[in-house]
């Protein structure tokens, strides 16, 4: 209960007055330093000492807005609040919760005590500020950040002198200042320990804080991996420390199937017939396992896959349980096609020529494109058939699939097999340990590009018809049935239908093969696409040295005349060798190869008049003469006002025997 009059409290009521009257405080060293610091600042500010009572209140909207903003540190605090308030009870004392700006947002004790904080305005959305209510316990809190306990005379305002009062800072998750618990009472029963009770409360609302962020971040955590778990490619399925499954994920099922019985409870055993013997090892703990292929055994068992299993030890080095991943074979294959290269690069735009002969067949290959047939690119050596190829398969709707190349010619015979199919473990002597899956399977949804395929030996002729037939693989020494789903795109130099009346390839793999057939033009076929070509191919290769090269006249001509028996692979090749030769970057004759350069090998000539090819000769050695003798020899003037290099005028004066 409080009494009529303020608490006697010898020496520090006197200083009180003092300090009131005269703002003299030369006994401040009675007082406890942060409470002079106090009394000071609101003297400072001229509040009025012989108030106290709250004139700071919130407005309803305001309070309301500031229970919302802390509503998780008063559902915190309350029982604590509570717990304290127990050593209390009918001591005529109060507990409050304010926020970290001292407006007091939660409080309850006994009536009288209640009743009295009312008429100082000490209520819910009251400012407890120093600057409205002058020293208390809160303010003080609040300017420190320290816990602080204030009694009678040591408050600046009097109608506070019957009031003792503790406060201590409540930290947040971030170790800042959220709120300030207060234990206010009579002074008359202030004692020492009261301050040590709410310094143990307040710590304990904030650990509980921490916690309660903690189990929030958790949670948020544990809805990271929920989502994760079941939104993950790859099937993931953990189990107990029997063996039992705990808990799937949607994917595991789907690659497991339908007929597959897998639910919680089900010994993981079970899920994986036939790798009894690994599942039993990984259970015991002796083995883990990558990466282990694995064909479930249900009928509608969408494709093969991978398993992996991983062990849980506990704390003790004993199993706790362990997690099985399977991983979709078709992702396995996707992900080494992209590293290995087997993708591609090539168009339809890509391909260059305006000649009738390549227009017609880029428009029929545009025409193959769009369907699922086979297709067999016949040409010679060098006139771009994987290109075509490439820019089938990028028209057509295998697109997004693996594009897979290989060259039938440049396998050893007894290989040839198993590149194709792939093998098993142990198939035959230097086999990959663990098996290896052949390019049917690693082109499974995609293309398989066979170049060279008139030279398949006979008896893999007879298993690649088979394929194509049942669209099923074998590996080389294995037993298991894999269906694939491939398209073939066939490439020869030869003459397939030769081969088949010499009997060197089968008659019935041919006319599987031979539902679109394609002649790719030899370069000689198509002069008009010559120049187009080389011009295209010495700028690029330009542009890849950082520089412009240009093209001599007489060079491009002896370019246009060559016969060009390697096609454009060959073209190419001399264009790279040109450009590199072409130190002041222009091409001249002197940069071809032989072969293409001698006037004599050519069928065609050059100039198509060697007379006036002959008068042009003679009038460049005239002007050339004339310039030198006008600019005294001076080469740089004369190559400017001839618009050339001073490298091609040496050149040219070599070449006709000039001096100066």
């Amino acid at each position: 209960m409080f009494r009529d009059k303020p608490t006697n409290m010898p020496g520090k009521n006197q200083i009180w007055k003092k300090f009131i009257s005269n703002g003299n405080l030369d006994d401040q060293l009675l007082l406890p330093a942060e409470i002079a610091d106090s009394w000071l600042r609101c003297s400072r500010i001229a509040l009025n000492p012989g108030d106290g009572r709250g004139q700071n209140i919130l407005e309803q909207a305001s309070v309301r807005s500031m229970l919302e903003k802390n509503q998780e540190i008063i559902s915190i605090a309350k029982p604590f609040m509570a717990n304290l308030y127990e050593f209390f009870r009918n001591s005529g004392f109060m507990v409050v919760l304010a926020d970290a700006n001292g407006y007091v947002m939660e409080s309850f004790g006994d009536r009288d005590a209640l009743s009295s904080a009312r008429k100082l305005h000490f209520v819910q959305g009251a400012s407890w500020r120093e600057c409205d209510v002058g020293t208390n316990a809160i303010a003080v809190g609040i300017v420190t950040g320290k816990p602080v306990q204030v009694s009678g005379a040591e408050h600046f305002c009097l109608k506070h002198h019957w009031w003792t009062c503790s406060a201590a800072p409540i930290y947040g998750a971030d170790g800042q200042i959220v709120a300030f618990l207060d234990l206010s009472g009579p002074a008359k029963s202030a004692y020492s320990h009261t301050l040590g009770m709410v310094v143990a409360a307040a710590n304990a609302i904030s650990t509980q804080i921490g916690i309660q962020q903690k189990n929030y971040e958790l949670s948020i955590m544990n809805k990271h991996l929920s989502s994760i778990f079941n939104t993950i490619s790859d099937g993931v399925i953990l189990f107990d420390r029997f063996g039992r499954v705990k808990e799937y994920n949607p994917v595991a099922k789907k690659i497991l199937g339908k007929s597959a019985d897998i639910a919680c409870g089900t010994p993981v055993q079970s899920l994986f017939k036939g790798n009894d013997q690994l599942i039993q090892k990984m259970l015991s703990g002796k083995e883990t396992y990558t990466d282990v292929e694995f064909q479930p055994d249900g009928k509608n068992s969408p494709s093969r896959c991978a398993i992996s299993g991983e062990i849980i030890f506990d704390k003790q080095g004993g199993i706790n349980g362990g997690v099985i991943t399977l991983r979709p074979i078709e992702k396995i294959h996707s992900l080494v096609n992209r590293l290995s290269g087997h993708y591609t690069t090539f168009k339809f735009g890509d391909i260059l020529g305006s000649s009738r002969a390549i227009q017609d067949a880029v428009l029929q290959a545009v025409a193959a494109a769009a369907t699922a047939s086979n297709v067999i690119l016949q040409g010679e050596s060098g006139t771009g058939k994987e290109m075509f190829a490439q820019a089938i398969h990028n028209k057509s709707a295998r697109r997004n699939g693996p594009f897979v190349a290989l060259n039938c010619g440049a396998i050893p015979r007894e290989l040839v097999g198993s590149e194709l199919f792939g093998y098993e473990d142990g198939a035959f002597t230097g086999a990959k340990r663990g098996g290896r899956p052949g390019n049917f399977e690693l082109a499974s949804g995609g293309t398989l590009f066979l170049d060279e395929i008139g030279d398949m030996p006979l008896e893999q002729q007879v298993a690649l018809l088979r394929v194509l037939q049942e669209k099923k693989v074998s590996r080389v020494g294995g037993h298991k049935v894999i269906p694939v789903d491939v398209r073939i795109i066939c490439a020869t130099n030869k003459d397939l239908g030769k081969l088949v009346e010499s009997g060197v390839f089968r008659q019935d793999l041919y006319f599987r093969l031979n539902v679109f057939k394609l002649e790719i033009p030899p370069l000689r076929d198509r002069r008009e696409d010559i120049e187009l070509l080389f011009k295209h191919f010495v700028q690029q290769i330009g542009s890849e040295q950082g520089r412009e090269i240009k093209i001599e006249a007489d060079a491009q001509q002896c370019i246009n005349s060559y016969a060009w028996p390697g096609n454009v692979r060959e073209l190419n090749n001399v264009a790279e060798r040109a450009c590199n030769l072409a130190g002041d970057g222009v091409i001249a004759i002197t940069c071809l190869p032989p072969e293409v350069s001698s006037l004599r090998q050519n069928r065609e000539i050059i100039t198509g008049n060697r007379e006036i090819r002959q008068i042009c000769l003679q009038q460049e050695l005239e002007q050339i003469n004339s310039l030198l003798q006008q600019e005294h020899g001076n080469i740089s003037r004369v190559a400017g006002m001839l618009g050339m290099a001073r490298s091609t005028l040496y050149r040219k004066m070599k070449k006709y025997s000039i001096f100066h």
